[in-house]
C-alpha cells in the first residue's frame, strides 16, 4: 500500500495530487503528492505525530517567494489558511500574530493601534512563517529588529519555542532548522499616533506600488543583494532587463524582479534564473545568491 493511501486522520483538509500552480503568485507548478490544509496547530501536530517519519514535508505559505518546479513535490505540502492561523491582536505596543497572516496585514493592524515599527511588513508581500524563515524586510527594516519569540512546530509535531537570538539572523537568512512548522510570532513595537504611523506605511505601499510590478504574475525580490552591490543593476548591466527566456523575463519595471508574462514554466522562471547568474558571474565576477525559493522536482 502507498504512503499516501494510509494517512492520519485529520480535521482539516487532504488533498492527494494537487496542482500547486494556482497556490502561488507565478501561476507555475507541478502537484503535491499530498497537500495538507490543517484545521489548527492541534490538528497538523497530531498529524506530523503520525505521519511515516521518511515522508518528507514541507511549508508552502501565500507563494509569493517561490518557485513550484514542474514536476511536482515529493511528500507532504503544508498549507498554513483560515482563521486560526491568520489572526493579528494587538495589546499595548505587542503584536502577536498567527504564520498564516499576511505580512501587510499585520503592519495594517499595529498602525491601527498606534504601534510603530512595522511599517516596512507593508511592503513585504507574504506571510508572517515566510517573514521568520528568511528574516524578511525592506527598505531598510527586517524582521529581527522587531521580533521577540515565535513558536512553531518540528517534523515529530513537537512544539519548539524560540527567542529572537535563537534565530541567529543575518541577511536573509535565519539559522533555524528548516523543519519547523512556524505556528505564531510576537514583534514589539513602539507608541505612536496611529495617523504618524499610517503615512509612513502608506508611503512604503505607494512607493512599492510605483517601483515593482505587483500587477504582474512575479515572485518578488529574486537575488539577494550580494555585499556592496545591488542585484537589480547586476541584471540591469548585464543586458537581461526585459528579454524574455521562454515565456519568462526580468520586469521592465524593476530588473530584479522576474515575471511570468506568457504561459512560462517553472522551468522557464528557473532557468531565466540560473542563466542570469553564470552571466552576471561571467562579467562581473559576483555571484548572485536566489531570494526565490525553488522546491519540488523538475519535469
Amino acid at each position: 500500500m502507498a504512503w499516501t493511501d494510509a494517512l492520519p486522520t485529520v480535521r482539516g483538509k487532504l488533498l492527494r495530487d494537487e496542482p500547486l500552480g494556482p497556490y502561488t503568485w507565478f501561476r507555475v507548478g507541478g502537484n503535491a503528492d499530498v497537500l495538507f490544509i490543517p484545521a489548527d496547530a492541534d490538528d497538523l501536530a497530531d498529524f506530523l505525530k503520525a505521519l511515516d517519519p521518511a515522508v518528507p514535508v514541507q511549508v508552502l505559505g501565500v507563494g509569493s517567494n517561490v518557485i513550484v518546479r514542474d514536476g511536482g513535490v515529493e511528500g507532504v505540502v503544508v498549507r498554513l489558511a483560515g482563521r486560526p492561523f491568520g489572526s493579528v491582536t494587538v495589546e499595548g505596543d505587542t503584536v502577536t500574530a498567527g504564520a498564516g497572516a499576511l505580512d501587510a496585514m499585520v503592519a495594517r493592524a499595529a498602525a491601527k493601534a498606534g504601534v510603530a515599527g512595522l511599517e516596512f511588513y507593508a511592503g513585504i508581500p507574504g506571510a508572517i512563517g515566510g517573514a521568520l524563515t528568511m528574516n524578511a524586510g525592506c527598505y531598510g527594516a527586517e524582521t529581527k529588529d522587531v521580533l521577540v519569540s515565535a513558536w512553531g512546530l518540528n517534523r515529530a509535531g513537537e512544539r519548539v519555542d524560540y527567542q529572537l537570538a535563537d534565530f541567529g539572523y543575518t541577511y536573509r537568512h535565519s539559522e533555524a532548522p528548516a523543519d519547523i512548522i512556524w505556528i505564531e510570532a510576537t514583534y514589539r513595537g513602539r507608541p505612536d499616533d496611529p495617523a504618524a504611523v499610517q503615512a509612513r506605511m502608506t508611503a512604503i505601499t505607494e512607493r512599492r506600488e510605483t517601483t515593482q510590478p505587483i500587477r504582474e504574475k512575479t515572485g518578488g525580490s529574486t537575488f539577494k543583494n550580494p555585499e556592496g552591490h545591488s542585484s537589480w543593476k547586476l541584471v540591469d548591466d548585464a543586458g537581461w532587463r526585459g528579454k524574455a527566456f521562454g515565456g519568462a523575463k526580468f520586469s521592465e519595471l524593476h530588473s530584479n524582479f522576474m515575471i511570468n508574462f506568457a504561459d512560462a514554466t517553472a522551468a522557464d522562471i528557473e532557468g531565466l534564473g540560473e542563466a542570469v547568474r553564470a552571466d552576471v558571474k561571467d562579467k562581473f565576477g559576483v555571484d548572485l545568491q536566489w531570494e526565490i525559493r525553488r522546491i519540488g522536482r523538475p519535469a
